[in-house]
């Protein structure tokens, strides 16, 4: 590198820039943000349209606004929880702002008179329309006319990192590429490149950290703007090229064979209360025949949600055990390894086997014996989060590897756990989960490395769930029916949905419900569950739900895999519109699950988009988990990115498998022509979008933090 010549932006630390101190650097790592190359990959979610002021007469319920107005009253009130409320008039209408956090210097600074600009979500309150927490500023004489010139952007962000922080950071860096875009170089710098006619790469980046106000919005809605599909093809080919690195690194499969897993487990499945279907028995006789093999299992097992694929980890995992290996079990969060200890004690632990679980938030001299117990042999199964693939962590001899929900995982990690598990030659087994099935145009795209198992019949006796869809406009009349469904034995999940904006602003959004349902649904127990909840507390708060003592039980989509109560037949899904079929499918498979007839809300704000209608009608017409995906990938995108965005199966920052189906046949020529023409680009582009993919042990690199990382098959590969 020139000596007079700054460095790259791939290598220039986010500290430079303004308010970035060393504590605001760690938690922008949480965001995979380190460089400034790293905050300007780091795109928006969707964008709010802050350019024009809304009346207050003509609002309506669901719609995200800008309004202006003055404080006609602002008063504390107290019931159950203590609470602000303002209201405001502009000579068209009222509307009135609640809050449940304030202080007195903000209740002062909201004084009668006082003119406020605020942005929020529109909600009803009874007759009334308020926005609850709103995004707002004091008005002076200065600021009157200073309004948006650009589309606002929202972006993903983590505790301690608010959007107006994030949004003054991005700025920051926009403002350094457009003086040295030289140090953010073009890297899809061949023929066949140069020959599509693609908008610059640091061209593309300002428009979409700042689209005009008079931006195409449909384009963007769509995700089909030139500057989004510029990025969209780099994204690709970065994936591509990163696990074609990360193939040529795992050539060596050799595995301990499982032998006579048959009769390792007869006894076992002899003794089973129930009968396997014909599904599971064919899935297990192809496991056995895969764990009897000299080279390592690569099996994806797909099965619709409560079609029995913990019988079939169980029986896999016992088969392994007897013949004398170690078995790993891995699951995306603590409340689904949780659950799995429980059921496969239950079925493990009478016959000798000695499981333990391993997760992050374990104190410290537990879990050292715990890693003691793994390293020694001792711990035959243990079960766990990331933290199973931690550097601490060590087995003896581990013979299997089960990763469970497949879909909440990149293949980068499940590779990096493979390399994990390595013991001298060989390199241990590994059963991919999934109750999100893959249509077959979309496996032999992004799982064509595994064979695929597919569970496809339920066990007798699981209840068909009667899916209704309704209007945030019915929220009352939904509330009486969850008070019926109480007063009757039953129980209820009430789930709050903010997509992947922030797991805070999610947190707080099941905060406020729970709250408000708490004041609606006198005498019933409404439970609170989120992700920021400590294990002890989430533990304690499902024992009661599922012991009964809780009626209502709100919950982010933390619940969205493993949690079974089978008394819980009544599910209402805030914000369904937002989200993608096969999360939508994810949640609903958390009712049906016991003899009584079940239902699932759908609840939506505002007017439907036809992608939204479509999507929600494929919900209420079928309980298919396969046709749910077929759909899914006919009709889902990257996002409404003026409005919401979905998550779906794999879900990327913003490439769309569906969408960008004629990027993506692309993808295989062009990463060959860049590895013969500009070898040395290869490293920056991975770099660029899926970072160290080399460091195949360390699952706490930022890499990892993206689910979106995915195998996309050269179609000249055997």
């Amino acid at each position: 590198m020139d000596k007079d010549r700054p460095p790259g932006f791939a290598d220039t630390s986010v500290t430079i820039l303004n308010g970035i101190a060393s504590r605001v650097a760690a938690r922008l790592q949480r965001l995979g943000i380190e460089t400034i190359q790293d905050l300007l990959f780091h795109l928006p979610l969707r964008y709010e349209d802050r350019t024009q002021l809304r009346p207050l007469g003509s609002l309506q319920a669901g719609n995200e606004v800008m309004i202006q107005g003055t404080v006609e009253l602002s008063e504390v009130r107290y019931g159950r929880r203590r609470m602000l409320l303002t209201r405001i008039s502009d000579g068209t209408g009222f509307l009135t702002l609640r809050f449940f956090h304030f202080s007195a210097a903000q209740q002062k600074s909201l004084s009668r008179g006082t003119i406020i600009r605020c942005y929020g979500e529109l909600r009803r309150s009874g007759p009334d329309l308020e926005i609850v927490h709103p995004e707002y500023k004091i008005i002076n004489h200065e600021s009157a006319d200073i309004i948006e010139q650009t589309l606002t952007p929202v972006y993903p962000t983590t505790e301690g990192v608010h959007q107006l922080s994030l949004r003054r950071y991005t700025e920051q860096a926009i403002s350094l590429l457009e003086q040295q875009s030289d140090r953010l170089p073009e890297l899809l710098d061949t023929p066949t490149c140069r020959n599509m006619g693609m908008p610059l790469l640091a061209q593309s980046l300002q428009y979409i950290h700042r689209p005009p106000r008079n931006a195409n919005t449909y384009q963007l809605q769509q995700g089909t703007h030139p500057m989004q599909r510029r990025l969209a093809l780099e994204e690709l080919l970065s994936h591509h090229l990163s696990i074609r690195q990360l193939r040529k690194r795992g050539k060596s499969n050799l595995s301990l064979r499982v032998e006579n897993a048959e009769k390792l487990t007869a006894d076992f499945i002899g003794q089973l209360p129930f009968s396997l279907t014909r599904a599971q028995q064919r899935v297990i006789n192809e496991i056995f025949s895969d764990l009897g093999r000299k080279t390592a299992m690569q099996r994806l097992l797909q099965g619709d949600v409560g079609s029995g694929k913990t019988i079939i980890a169980a029986l896999a995992a016992l088969a392994t055990l007897r013949a004398g290996h170690q078995v790993a079990l891995m699951a995306p969060t603590e409340l689904l390894a949780e659950q799995h200890l429980q059921t496969l004690s239950k079925w493990l632990k009478p016959l000798g086997i000695n499981i333990s679980l391993l997760t992050g938030k374990l104190p410290a001299a537990q879990k050292r014996d715990i890693l003691s117990a793994i390293a020694n042999g001792e711990t035959q199964l243990v079960i766990g989060t990331h933290a199973l693939f931690q550097d601490d962590t060590r087995f003896l001899q581990l013979g299997l590897i089960i990763v469970d929900e497949q879909h909440r995982f990149g293949v980068h990690q499940r590779l990096a756990l493979r390399e994990k598990g390595r013991h001298g030659r060989y390199t241990p087994h590994q059963l991919i989960m999934t109750a999100t099935p893959i249509p077959r145009t979309l496996a032999m795209t992004a799982y064509a490395d595994l064979d695929t198992s597919i569970i496809d019949e339920l066990p007798p006796g699981r209840q068909p769930v009667e899916t209704a869809v309704m209007s945030d406009a019915k929220r009352d009349e939904i509330i009486q029916a969850v008070q019926k469904a109480c007063l009757e034995g039953r129980q209820v999940y009430w789930v709050c949905t903010l997509i992947e904006e922030s797991e805070a602003l999610q947190c707080q959004a099941a905060e406020v419900t729970a709250e408000l349902l708490t004041e609606a649904l006198d005498g019933l127990t409404v439970g609170l569950i989120h992700g920021r909840m400590k294990s002890t507390e989430k533990e304690s708060v499902m024992d009661d739900f599922r012991s009964g003592h809780t009626n209502v039980l709100v919950a982010t989509t933390v619940i969205e895999v493993g949690v079974d109560v089978p008394n819980a037949s009544l599910m209402i899904i805030e914000n369904a519109e937002r989200l993608g079929l096969a999360q939508l499918h994810q949640l609903r498979g958390r009712v049906g699950r016991g003899s009584t007839a079940s239902a699932c809300v759908l609840m939506y704000q505002g007017k439907l988009s036809d992608n939204g209608r479509a999507r929600l009608a494929a919900m209420r017409e079928t309980c298919d988990g396969f046709e749910i995906a077929r759909r899914d990938l006919e009709l889902r995108g990257p996002g409404e990115l003026l409005g919401t965005r979905q998550t779906g199966l794999l879900q990327l920052r913003i490439a769309d498998l569906s969408r960008d189906a004629d990027l993506l046949d692309q993808v295989p020529a062009l990463a060959a022509e860049i590895e013969a023409e500009t070898p040395s680009t290869v490293p920056l582009l991975i770099r660029r979008w899926a970072g160290d993919v080399m460091s195949y042990g360390d699952v706490r690199h930022r890499s990892f933090q993206f689910s979106s990382l995915f195998y996309i098959m050269p179609k000249t590969e055997n």
